[in-house]
């Protein structure tokens, strides 16, 4: 695909059907409407701070009978998997242009079967704890769209982060809990269906080892 300046990108954006943005009148009232959006009752899932779209095209494409949305408030990797599940007819395929802070405007109670946090900002200095997708405050906000059955999934290679996580969790009613600091010689592998995003591998040819867990709200 030739490059494009962010401008174009943008526009096409605008135009782009499976795009969900500011500026759009879908944006304001998507809230609570996502199965009327895909045309079907099919499972929802969403990946946070999607980036490009890569683990949301890659689930996609895995599960044809579920419906994804990829969030991120950068309008340029937006477009990136959009424009793909455009050219490739993946249906299922959304993205959400917006801050993860403002999740409860896009998605009503309960709305949600599966969230994924992939590899997220590890934001290691203590002044930006508040900006951390795995701190008690967005945690409250998952469990709020999530469905009681509804499972989160959080993907990292960042071994602080992680750890953080963990702690934040121990405030929280969960079950289902599982957990591991080596996915790659984990029983839990083959939950991750085997993708891999760009910066994954880079880490992983690196030597690190890649944590992942998954759990399920109590209440």
């Amino acid at each position: 695909m030739a490059k494009k300046n962010k401008l174009t990108k943008f526009s096409e954006n605008m135009a782009s059907k499976n795009v969900i943005e500011p500026g759009k009148e879908l944006f304001e009232t998507i809230h609570g409407k996502w199965n009327e959006f895909f045309g079907n009752d099919n499972e929802l899932v969403i990946e946070l701070a999607c980036g490009w779209g890569e683990y949301t095209i890659s689930l996609a494409e895995k599960f044809p009978n579920k419906n994804f949305i990829g969030i991120d408030i950068k309008g340029d990797r937006v477009w990136r998997g959009s424009q793909y599940a455009q050219t490739h007819e993946l249906n299922n395929v959304a993205f959400l242009r917006t801050h993860i802070i403002e999740i409860l405007k896009a998605f009503d109670q309960n709305e949600l079967d599966e969230i994924w946090l992939t590899f997220p900002d590890p934001r290691p200095k203590e002044r930006d704890e508040k900006h951390r997708l795995c701190n008690r405050s967005f945690i409250e906000k998952y469990r709020h769209v999530l469905k009681p059955d509804g499972w989160f999934r959080f993907k990292t290679d960042n071994t602080e982060l992680f750890e953080y996580g963990l702690q934040v969790l121990t405030e929280f009613n969960i079950r289902d809990h599982e957990f591991t600091f080596d996915l790659y010689n984990s029983p839990l592998l083959e939950e991750h269906h085997g993708i891999k995003t760009k910066y994954e591998r880079i880490w992983t040819e690196k030597g690190e080892k890649i944590k992942y867990m998954k759990f399920r709200f109590s209440d």
